[in-house]
């Protein structure tokens, strides 16, 4: 299998303000152009899309081609069972949203410390191993958040679990809260393949600091910038496929260029990345991945990922110079739609559900400060 997977995540919609939207045609074209350079993993979740994604996967691709030749993989949320029954209610209804008959690769979706007791108390393992002995899961593995230690627990306790979903990025490499490389090295010490998410960190290593991205292009000045992100999770040994979340055709033309015929990166190339790393970080604010998992029960329906990403730009900007940037008004217009950052009332619900572990709610007073003029 080649190593770059189609993450039905971030894909391109018709109304940026409604995640509902999605750009069917662009995405049919996609996914014909994937399968016919000879990728086949496709990755969809319950809530992708505002709980859209997998009726796409069906229509995009489901519906297209031959059961057999491609592979999908969904995922098992903690914040939708809550109950024995509720599982299989929740795996039957994707198994109709999607029109699959089965699935390749199936994840217990997310998984960190707040989340594992319920996973645990439902016998959610078990029961995904009940889904492989009746041929509707072909794969066995779960999604994760946290520390390498706990991953260590969880596949010494579950050794049967087949695979882990690591977020690899080389930005998140050596960070304390991430911990990429550390996970990594878990995973290899248990023999499971890894299948890797935000690799470009929800864009963020798409749009890099100048100085990074010269370091890039001062190397090989033909490779866009995110290539370097996607190939640097890439070149990893044991990492079985790389998640990219297309937002639109020309992104897969990009990582297809290089992917197709996959060279890994250099020690040298390596180096490269791990100095643009010290850069970036000694320049973003808030280190948001644009997941969106924060978004779906807040109260006051506020934009929490795009105020962060206006935000960081902003605060890339050399600000003493100027009094307005046109991020004041791309504010204003997703204001008229959603809550304002001002509007957070603290509820947490934002925070129990980040996957970064983010102080969203302190974020957000810093963004109303920007910006609530």
């Amino acid at each position: 299998m080649k190593k770059l997977g189609f993450g039905l995540m971030r894909m391109p919609v018709l109304d940026k303000t409604n995640a509902v939207d999605v750009d069917i045609e662009q995405v049919k074209k996609m996914v014909d152009l994937f399968m016919e350079k000879g990728f086949t993993y496709f990755d969809t979740a319950l809530m992708y899309n505002a709980f859209a994604s997998e009726g796409v996967a069906k229509t995009a691709l489901v519906d297209r081609y031959p059961r057999d030749s491609f592979t999908l993989a969904t995922k098992l949320h903690a914040a939708f069972f809550n109950s024995l029954e509720d599982r299989d209610k929740v795996f039957r209804s994707q198994l109709e949203k999607t029109g699959a008959g089965y699935f390749d690769y199936y994840l217990l979706h997310g998984i960190e410390s707040s989340m594992l007791p319920k996973y645990e108390k439902f016998d959610c393992f078990n029961w995904l191993l009940e889904k492989k002995a009746q041929g509707l899961v072909k794969h066995a593995g779960f999604s994760y958040h946290d520390s390498a230690k706990l991953l260590d627990e969880i596949l010494t306790k579950h050794p049967e679990m087949e695979f882990v979903q690591l977020q690899i990025n080389y930005l998140d490499w050596e960070s304390e809260w991430v911990q990429s490389r550390a996970c990594y090295e878990v995973a290899v010490k248990h023999g499971k393949p890894v299948i890797v998410m935000e690799p470009v960190k929800g864009g963020t290593l798409a749009r890099v600091p100048e100085e990074a991205e010269k370091l890039f292009k001062d190397h090989e000045a033909d490779m866009s910038v995110p290539s370097w992100a996607i190939r640097f999770a890439a070149s990893l040994d044991h990492v079985m496929v790389v998640l990219s979340g297309m937002s639109n055709i020309g992104q897969m033309e990009d990582n297809i260029s290089y992917m197709e015929n996959f060279r890994p990166l250099t020690d040298e190339e390596m180096s490269l990345c791990y100095k643009a790393a010290d850069i970036i970080n000694g320049q973003i604010a808030i280190p948001c991945t644009g997941c969106s998992y924060c978004t779906e029960g807040c109260p006051k329906k506020i934009a929490i990922p795009q105020y962060f990403s206006l935000y960081n730009e902003d605060m890339r900007e050399h600000l003493e110079e100027k009094d307005w940037t046109v991020n004041f008004t791309n504010y204003d217009i997703l204001a008229e739609k959603f809550g304002r950052a001002k509007d957070c009332i603290g509820c947490s619900q934002c925070e129990r559900v980040c996957p970064q572990h983010l102080p969203i709610i302190e974020s957000l007073k810093e963004v109303s400060a920007h910006f609530d003029h």
